[in-house]
């Protein structure tokens, strides 16, 4: 994602964060209640719900519901979310698991019939179960106070009324248009309104997704009883009531255009959604230097952190600028260690035997991390595991059709646009509150360019199953009921055995190294959130991405030009291969947190001009 320079104003030519005691925003410090979202919209929704009493859970559900309807270019009804959070009542960390499985017919051997060599990036095929509105209604029914009507009315009156289009709202649809109005008439009726992308600034609206929630609110108060039955009626009405025999019909009887060139029916069925429900699980965690960081189980890839933060425990990063080239190649270089394990170890342990625990160990990070070198490493280098044999995917995926001219300027990006494959995202909200809870979720997919709208819902269906593999015997290999290798990792970290911070970013591959590099400057650099979020970035894509086409560029560091040009050059005498992406264009990171003294606090991204934070 880009941003122009009459977008960015004077904003660019400033070094926030690098300038002691000056940020591109304030910490945000009281003692009521915090939240930091990834739009300004939903991160007002949600402290309006601590306004009115409720806890962080409420705020959190309140405003993960209002970013599915106004961030429909990153989220939305038909996607997934993970979430981790502190209970003050419980006192544990606990993660609610809402990462939607392959349904029971999406065999390898159903997408090789078809010629298919990757699951495709758009389209139905690589539809997955859409957990994320059960995540929501089940963390509300179990952790929530308020009612049912108190957080789906915001997401109806912006879905019905309007909410402003963002500028990589504008882009992602402008990017699509020709996709929407020759292949999908149905996303075109809603984000194509008069026939053209809509203008930065303007209000689209989405009438048929307030329906839809307006529909599962009616049901729900329809069942009667106190709120728990309520919030369980609008759940079935979901799961098991219009919406899921919508989308089954929907998926059996279309075909659809995808990144294959082809059209395909997909494979999701009512029956599918029916049996499925979010499950709670157990953190992972990792002791670094007093703070207990907490991450999802390897279903996702949120256990590289805690190996990146394993093999750094190893050097005095205290002694070292944190944007000096020596602090960012060695963290770099334990991306590229860690995004290498995940290649060939990560998978849903309900299928595969992942040996997590050996993987997040002190002994395994110490023996990775000898392999850190003063230059940049080329070769993807997962470890070993005693009897195990390392099984890495064969990476030559099937080629992306190319639309005529490809030699033209800007053609691979027009060829990549005609099939949806345009830059998609993910949102994040983070919440305290005065009771003590601590909440951290990474909602994500449904993207309004991932497949056609479903008329009768107003929303579609997202495409996370284009992160399981079409060979055999690989932990992330496609099987009914399993989840896929998700790129989504909410965080929370204890320090004293109490909640301390609540953090994460948007951005796929780069979501753990975005949130990990911040929370490194806030713990080395002795940095508030905000300036810690406001540093330059880096992005390793030396692994093979996870999403379609999967590709991979060995050595190759995305940066940020603010980073200091004798670092720049330093890194570059390393080995690292430079792409300059801009001053302000990496990672979207969101924060609360909670001093020793109760004092909370939260800060939010100021690149792209959408993230906010609020509180007192």
């Amino acid at each position: 994602m880009s941003v122009s320079s009459e977008q960015r104003g004077d904003f660019a030519r400033h070094d926030f964060g690098r300038t002691p005691g000056i940020t591109s925003r304030p910490e945000l410090r009281g003692t009521f209640g915090m939240i930091a979202t990834t739009h300004w919209v939903a991160t007002g929704v949600g402290m309006g719900m601590m306004e009115r009493g409720g806890n962080a859970f409420d705020a959190a559900v309140a405003a993960g519901l209002c970013l599915e309807a106004v961030e429909p270019n990153q989220n939305g009804p038909g996607g997934d979310l993970p979430v981790i959070f502190w209970n003050a009542k419980s006192a544990k960390v606990e993660v609610l698991c809402a990462q939607g499985p392959a349904p029971a017919k999406a065999t390898i051997a159903h997408y090789r019939a078809q010629g298919l060599s990757l699951v495709p990036g758009t389209g139905l095929l690589a539809a997955v179960i859409p957990g994320a509105v059960g995540g929501w209604l089940t963390l509300l029914r179990d952790h929530g106070t308020v009612r049912l009507r108190d957080v789906l009315e915001p997401a109806i009156h912006y879905a019905r009324n309007g909410y402003p289009v963002t500028p990589a709202m504008a882009t992602t649809i402008g990017g699509v248009a020709e996709l929407f109005q020759t292949h999908y008439r149905s996303s075109a009726a809603v984000f194509l309104p008069g026939g053209k992308p809509p203008a930065v600034g303007s209000l689209l609206r989405n009438p048929k997704l307030a329906d839809t929630f307006e529909r599962m609110l009616k049901e729900g108060e329809a069942a009667g009883g106190g709120r728990e039955a309520q919030i369980d009626a609008a759940y079935r009405s979901f799961y098991a009531g219009f919406v899921a025999e919508t989308i089954g019909k929907f998926c059996a009887t279309q075909d659809v255009f995808d990144s294959s060139g082809e059209r395909h029916k997909g494979v999701l069925a009512a029956d599918d959604m029916a049996r499925w429900t979010p499950k709670y699980e157990a953190p992972l965690a990792y002791d670094y230097k007093g703070w207990v960081v907490h991450k999802t189980q390897p279903w996702g890839q949120g256990p590289i952190t805690l190996q990146i933060l394993g093999m750094l425990d190893g050097f005095a990063l205290d002694r070292l600028d944190p944007n000096g080239d020596e602090f960012l190649h060695l963290f770099i270089e334990a991306v590229k260690l860690a995004m290498a394990d995940r290649e060939a170890w990560y998978g849903d342990p309900d299928f595969v035997d992942v040996e997590i625990a050996q993987l997040i160990s002190r002994d395994y990070a110490e023996s990775r991390r000898v392999l850190i070198a003063k230059e940049a490493s080329l070769d993807l280098r997962p470890g070993t595991l005693p009897g195990r044999t390392v099984k890495l995917p064969n990476l030559v995926g099937k080629a992306i059709p190319v639309l005529p001219g490809v030699g033209e300027p800007g053609a691979i990006e027009r060829a990549r646009a005609a099939q949806g494959l345009v830059a998609a995202d993910t949102v994040h909200v983070s919440a305290a509150d005065r009771f003590g809870n601590m909440v951290s979720c990474m909602p994500s997919g449904g993207w309004l360019q991932s497949s056609p709208v479903i008329p009768e819902l107003g929303f579609c269906l997202g495409t996370r199953g284009q992160m399981f593999w079409l060979e055999e015997s690989l932990p992330a290999s496609l099987a009914p009921g399993k989840r896929p290798r998700s790129t989504l990792t909410p965080g929370l970290a204890l320090r004293e055995g109490k909640p301390a911070l609540a953090w994460g970013s948007p951005g796929g591959d780069g979501q753990d190294q975005w949130a990990t590099l911040a929370f490194l400057r806030h713990v080395h650099g002795k940095m508030n959130l905000q300036a810690a979020i406001d540093q330059p970035a880096v992005y390793s894509v030396h692994a093979p991405n996870s999403f379609y086409p999967r590709e991979a560029k060995p050595g190759v560091v995305q940066i940020e030009d603010r980073v200091p040009e004798a670092t720049q050059k330093a890194l570059e005498k390393r080995g690292h291969k430079l792409e300059r992406t801009g001053p302000w264009s990496l990672g979207r990171v969101c924060a609360v947190g909670r001093e020793h003294d109760g004092v909370m606090k939260a800060a939010a991204n100021p690149r792209f001009m959408q993230n906010y934070a609020a509180g007192r």
